[in-house]
């Protein structure tokens, strides 16, 4: 089955959504790395002025080219490019390779119940984005996937756990979950409170059982990241505001920043930390990771308050609308669409500046998947 469904996002890096806006000079128009047969496309680090070089499937080469000129100079224009890099190819990949190691992690066994209910909603699809994310930051400063694999499908596990629990009447009561019916439709409330909960304690377990090759310290100071990320001070903290904000009139942009920092943007941060420290960074490329995951984070949030008003629930594999229903503060309903989308495409710009001191092709993944968040359609 597959096992990412990343193929529809439209990206164009000129301005989100397809929004005109002054182009810049360092800038090609069009960015859409997830088809096949990638053009390459050049960006250029604002710091280093060194490329980046990020596949794009469907301009023909001329679109790529500022002057028409003889078919021979065009063909040496494009030869004269580095290898791009293929987004597609590359989440793909990296989701195979997570959604293996999960199904290994939390096979099926006694009780057959709870196993079987945590099963179906970890593996029931989903851009797997924060294990990528966890990843790439691990490789960004020279550690090997195998080292940020176990932290990567923790992650999920607790991304999943919490996307059950949101689920629940008692939260946001959804009947709907990437295209299929919730947790709690399937296996009754009870099972999916106490599948969430498995999940949420083998998180930890996993990470300090599976992870190799990894100081025993650094995994302690994955572990407590981790817990803070999620807890009273993070996801959680989010959750609680968020609920107790339902029909309040008087919401301002501190308050809901607030809410979307700690509730989606902490774990989206934890998950780029805990690769970072496990790959070997030096502090203060942790804290460069930490600023850019902030910035996604809220992103992430900012572009799915926008989806929520402007797709179905057939394009968003969830139910959409919800949060104007339950009367949720969301940007578009405090600053409106349009400026919505400007403050999202500023968020995307500030997390990669971020990145402006590593090496640029190491970093193309982490650049190619915040656009990738800028700019998905569901």
């Amino acid at each position: 089955m597959s096992l990412v469904n990343l193929s529809s996002t439209w990206v164009q890096s000129h301005s989100i959504y397809g929004l005109s806006t002054k182009s810049r000079s360092t800038q090609s128009k069009f960015l859409h790395p997830l088809k096949e047969n990638p053009i390459p496309l050049l960006f250029q680090c604002p710091t280093t002025r060194r490329p980046i070089i990020i596949s794009h499937p469907s301009l023909s080469i001329s679109a790529i080219l500022t002057k028409k000129g003889k078919e021979e100079d065009k063909q040496t224009h494009v030869e004269s490019l580095p290898t791009p890099f293929n987004f597609k190819a590359y989440m793909v990949e990296r989701a195979n390779s997570v959604n293996q190691a999960i199904e290994a992690a939390v096979s099926l066994r006694d009780p057959l119940k709870i196993h079987e209910s945590m099963r179906y909603s970890l593996l029931a699809g989903g851009k797997r984005i924060r294990p990528v994310l966890c990843i790439a930051a691990c490789e960004l400063v020279g550690g090997h996937q195998s080292m940020a694999m176990p932290a990567a499908c923790a992650v999920e596990m607790i991304h999943t756990m919490s996307l059950m629990h949101d689920d629940l009447p008692c939260m946001d009561n959804d009947d709907l979950r990437r295209g299929k019916p919730t947790n709690h439709k399937v296996f009754g409330e009870d099972v999916a409170v106490l599948a969430g909960d498995a999940l949420l304690a083998f998180a930890f377990e996993h990470i300090a059982t599976a992870t190799k090759d990894v100081s025993s310290e650094k995994i302690v100071r994955v572990i407590g990241e981790l817990a803070k990320s999620i807890g009273a001070e993070g996801l959680v903290a989010g959750q609680v505001v968020d609920i107790s904000s339902e029909g309040i009139s008087d919401v301002g942009l501190e308050h809901l920043e607030f809410i979307h920092r700690h509730k989606t943007a902490a774990l989206l941060e934890g998950s780029v930390v805990l690769g970072a420290i496990l790959g070997g960074g030096s502090d203060g490329q942790v804290e460069k990771l930490r600023k850019f995951a902030r910035c996604i984070g809220l992103l992430f949030q900012v572009v799915d308050d926008i989806l929520d008003v402007t797709k179905s629930s057939q394009e968003l594999g969830k139910t959409a609308g919800k949060d104007l229903v339950a009367d949720k503060v969301t940007y578009p309903k405090l600053i409106g669409i349009e400026k919505s989308r400007e403050f999202a495409e500023k968020l995307n710009d500030e997390a990669k500046e971020q990145l402006s001191g590593f090496d640029q092709g190491k970093a193309a993944p982490l650049i190619a998947l915040a656009n990738y968040i800028a700019y998905r359609e569901n």
